[in-house]
C-alpha cells in the first residue's frame, strides 16, 4: 500500500516510505490505516520470549539476550529487553490482542514488538529492502563476525569517530580491523573485550563523534530519538543494526537515519545455518 503523511510529523523521501521523526508519529499513522490493513482487525496469534546466553570461542566475555517476539499473520516482530525485565504474564496477555490494542500498551517493548510485526506483515523485508545479505553458515563466532562486517560496511569510509550505542564486540572488532576510531556506549555499562569502559549515556558523547552506529535496542528502551534528532541536525551518518524493530527503523531513513541492517527473527545467533540481513538506505 502506498503511504502518505501530512503535517510536520514526517518528511517524505518516497511515495512508498515516508520518513518519520518519532515513534509516536509512526504509531499514529498505523492506527489510522496509512500503512496497510486496519490494525483493529489484526491480532497477535503467538507471543514468546527468547532467552539466550553466549560466549563465542576465543572470546573472554559473554553476554545475555532476552527478546520479546509477537506474531501477526506470517510475520514475527521483536523487541529486546533487559534480562528479567518482562514478566511472563505480559507476554501471555498479548496473545489474542489486536495490534491496535498493543500499540497503546503501557510498556514500550510491547508497542515496538507489535508495530514491528504489523509493519513486517504489511511490507515483508524481501519486498521492501534495498538489498539482502546472506550470513553464511558457521560457528556462532563466524556468524557474528560476518554479520558485523555487513553492518560496518554501511558506514561511510570517511566518517571519523563512530559512537557505538549498544556494544557488540564483533562490531568493535570490525571497526578496529578497519582502523576506525570508536566510542563504546551501553546502558548496562561494563567493559569491551579490550577492557575499554562502556559509557552508559550516549547523549553525553554525541559531540565527540562523527557518526553513530546504534542497536535497535535504542528503539525499545526510549533512547533512539535523541540520536535521530542529533544526526538530523548535525548531518552525521547514522546507521542502525536492528533485531529489535527491524521493520520499524527503515521508516526513519531520511529523517536522520541513513541506513539500516534489518535482521528479523530468527536471528543469526539462533541458527548455525545461513540467515539473512536486509539492507535499507543503500543502492540495490
Amino acid at each position: 500500500m502506498t503511504a502518505s503523511t501530512a503535517g510536520s510529523s514526517a518528511t517524505s523521501v518516497s511515495p512508498a516510505r515516508p520518513a518519520y521523526r518519532s515513534l509516536a508519529a509512526l504509531i499514529d499513522a498505523v492506527r489510522v490505516g496509512r500503512h496497510g490493513a486496519d490494525p483493529t482487525r489484526r491480532q497477535v496469534s503467538v507471543g514468546f520470549v527468547t532467552r539466550q546466553g553466549a560466549r563465542h570461542a576465543t572470546r573472554l566475555r559473554g553476554y545475555r539476550n532476552e527478546v520479546l517476539s509477537l506474531r501477526v499473520d506470517a510475520a514475527v516482530g521483536s523487541c529486546a529487553v533487559e534480562p528479567g525485565e518482562l514478566p511472563d504474564e505480559v507476554v501471555y496477555d498479548c496473545v489474542g490482542a489486536t495490534v491496535a490494542d498493543l500499540l497503546a500498551h503501557p510498556l514500550l517493548p510491547v508497542r515496538v514488538a507489535a508495530l514491528d510485526a504489523y509493519l513486517m506483515a504489511q511490507r515483508p523485508h524481501v519486498d521492501a529492502a534495498d538489498a539482502a545479505v546472506t550470513v553464511p553458515a558457521g560457528s556462532s563466532l563466524a556468524k557474528s563476525q560476518a554479520r558485523a562486517a555487513a553492518v560496518v560496511d554501511l558506514l561511510p569510509a570517511t566518517s571519523g569517530t563512530v559512537l557505538v550505542v549498544g556494544v557488540v564486540n564483533s562490531l568493535l572488532a570490525g571497526l578496529r580491523t578497519a582502523g576506525r576510531r570508536y566510542l563504546p556506549c551501553d546502558l548496562a555499562g561494563g567493559r569491551t573485550e579490550w577492557d575499554e569502559p562502556c559509557l552508559p549515556d550516549a547523549t553525553a558523547l554525541l559531540d565527540r563523534c562523527d557518526a553513530i552506529l546504534a542497536s535497535g535496542m535504542t528503539l525499545g528502551n526510549g533512547t533512539f530519538e535523541p540520536l535521530l534528532t542529533h544526526a538530523a541536525t548535525e548531518g552525521k551518518p547514522f546507521v542502525a543494526f536492528a533485531q529489535t524493530g527491524s521493520a520499524v527503523l527503515p521508516w526513519f531513513i531520511g529523517a536522520g537515519l541513513t541506513a539500516v541492517s534489518a535482521e528479523p527473527y530468527p536471528f543469526f545467533w539462533l541458527d548455525g545455518g545461513p540467515t539473512n540481513l536486509y539492507r535499507y538506505g543503500v543502492p540495490g
